[in-house]
């Protein structure tokens, strides 16, 4: 076990509304959260010393810094690929801490996705010459078009229905009908309805996507020592990690011999490796979910379930509430708010604090996770 295992706890969270359009500028979204969770935690602005972000996050940490009131800073870095960073964002102050490098951190991501034209794939250059010179001019324009391809080939190894594949959406649904704070909060969905609506990239249908939102979310990490003069009930970092697998190419994964391999195979290894308990000991996850099919390459790659087998696994409601294992309890990016799988973070600390709206009974290991299909990153929590 690794010298980082429980040496850092969460000890603040907040998040702004969640909806299409805000008003307020992303530097704005983000100052209001930091401050809040600073708040939750019963920590000055002053006292933080570390900072960790996205490289796709808009307002610069000098900035957030000097506007939030922050003092000296220690430690500071960015993580890169989108939806892989949450939790990398979380294990380098973590690590930054654990080492005595810093004391005080905050990691936290602000984005304003509602309207179209902010989507990076509305602003691909007429001449192509990174790694989308590979993709895009077969027709993978977008993210969905990626996942759909994956998903497709998915269906054709393990017969996969789409009514299986609906269990995702359905049971996230179910979840976000508990929380206030969703976007799809009183919005119920059935199956009939799911298979009813229309195509976004075949086989996957409107209710396989993220919501596109605005909104910020922030966490506070400390050390486990300092976590005991915090107001609020300590949630122990046990296990971090980030992987990149071999030969690995962006979303498409061309050139790996298995095109479902992501990069969740090399981080779930380090995962485990590090940690004293094993996949049958989580009882409540949150799985990265811009697509719905990357949660059941998730329940099989981080080892909830047998490879090939995640459709028989999730029929019957096996991730809804009530079920053998909840997933994505707040709803998730399908229909709580897309936020880069920051407020997957931030469900998880709720569960292991016991205040989740759809709070799982004696849940005490969480398994959190960031993208399937970039270089990603993974956590576990305890309380």
């Amino acid at each position: 076990m690794g010298s980082l295992s429980d040496s850092t706890a969460i000890v603040g969270l907040a998040e702004s509304e969640y909806a299409r359009s805000l008003g307020a500028s992303e530097l704005e979204l983000s100052c209001r959260v930091v401050r809040d969770a600073l708040a939750d935690a019963g920590i000055d602005p002053r006292e933080v010393d570390a900072l960790a972000s996205f490289t796709m996050e808009g307002p610069a940490d000098f900035e957030l810094a000097r506007a939030v009131g922050m003092g000296e800073l220690n430690f500071f870095s960015q993580v890169a690929h989108g939806g892989g960073a949450a939790c990398g964002a979380v294990a380098q102050v973590a690590m930054a801490i654990s080492c005595g490098m810093a004391q005080v951190g905050v990691v936290w991501r602000s984005r304003k996705r509602g309207a179209k034209s902010s989507r990076v794939w509305a602003q691909v250059n007429d001449r192509i010459s990174d790694q989308w010179k590979y993709s895009r001019p077969v027709g993978l324009l977008r993210p969905v078009d990626e996942v759909a391809l994956m998903a497709r080939r998915y269906m054709h190894e393990y017969g996969l229905k789409r009514e299986q594949l609906a269990e995702v959406a359905l049971a996230q649904r179910e979840h976000a009908n508990l929380n206030p704070r969703a976007a799809m909060y009183e919005k119920p969905l059935d199956l009939a309805t799911y298979l009813d609506a229309r195509w976004i990239s075949e086989p996957l249908c409107l209710y396989d996507n993220c919501l596109e939102s605005d909104g910020a979310v922030a966490v506070v990490i400390v050390s486990a020592e300092r976590a005991r003069d915090c107001r609020t009930r300590p949630v122990f970092i046990h296990s971090a990690s980030q992987g990149m697998g071999e030969q690995y190419q962006v979303m498409t994964n061309f050139h790996c011999d298995d095109p479902l391999a992501g990069c969740s195979g090399a981080t779930a290894r380090n995962l485990w490796r590090q940690a004293d308990a094993v996949p049958a000991d989580v009882k409540v996850a949150q799985l990265y979910d811009a697509f719905s099919p990357l949660v059941l390459l998730s329940l099989e790659t981080y080892g909830l379930c047998p490879v090939g087998e995640a459709g028989g696994f999730v029929e019957g409601g096996t991730l809804g509430p009530g079920g053998s294992l909840p997933v994505n309890t707040s709803g998730g990016s399908l229909s709580e708010a897309y936020v880069h799988g920051m407020n997957l973070l931030n469900e998880g600390v709720r569960q292991m604090r016991g205040s989740s709206t759809s709070q799982v009974e004696d849940a005490d290991l969480c398994l959190v996770t960031s993208a399937h299909v970039v270089p990603s990153s993974a956590l576990l929590l305890r309380n």
